[in-house]
C-alpha cells in the first residue's frame, strides 16, 4: 500500500512538473542550430544560413507551447503581429547579446495586449532558412494561454 501511495505521488508530481519543463525547454530545443556560409545573389556576399538540428526539424508544422516576452516592433500591423523573445526587451536579440534563435515572429488569432511580464503562447511553428528578411522561427494561428 505504501509503494502504491508513493508511486501515485510521484506520477502526480511528474504531471505538474512536465508542462513547465517542456515550455522552458522549447527555447533550448530551438537553440539547437548551427550555421553555414552561403552566397546570397541579391546581397552579393556570403551570409550565415541556419542549419536546423533533427530535434528542431521535427517541430516543423507542429503545435507548440512557448513562454516568452512580447517585443513590440514598429511597422507590424497590430498586436496580432509581434516578436516573441526568450528574454526581456533589454536582453533580447535586437537590444542585447542574444542570438537570432531566441526570437520568433508571432501571428495571433486575437490581439494580445502588451505586457512586460512573460506570456505563454500556443501555435504552429514554422522554420525559415531561406528568407533573410524574416526571422528563422515563426508561430502562426497563435492563442494566448496566459
Amino acid at each position: 500500500m505504501k509503494k502504491i501511495l508513493i508511486s501515485t505521488c510521484l506520477v502526480f508530481l511528474g504531471a505538474l512538473i512536465l508542462p513547465v519543463t517542456a515550455q522552458e525547454n522549447m527555447w533550448m530545443t530551438l537553440s539547437k542550430i548551427t550555421y553555414k556560409k552561403q552566397y546570397d545573389e541579391m546581397l552579393g556576399f556570403k551570409v550565415d544560413v541556419p542549419v536546423f538540428s533533427k530535434d528542431v526539424q521535427s517541430l516543423e508544422g507542429k503545435v507548440v507551447t512557448i513562454k516568452g516576452y512580447i517585443i513590440p516592433v514598429e511597422g507590424y500591423k497590430s498586436h496580432k503581429e509581434f516578436i516573441l523573445s526568450a528574454y526581456p526587451y533589454n536582453m533580447c536579440f535586437f537590444c542585447g547579446g542574444a542570438g537570432p534563435e531566441t526570437v520568433m515572429e508571432i501571428k495571433a488569432r486575437q490581439p494580445v495586449s502588451y505586457t512586460a511580464d512573460p506570456v505563454t503562447l500556443k501555435g504552429v511553428l514554422r522554420l525559415n532558412a531561406t528568407d533573410i528578411n524574416r526571422l528563422m522561427y515563426s508561430l502562426s494561428e497563435v492563442e494566448l494561454i496566459n
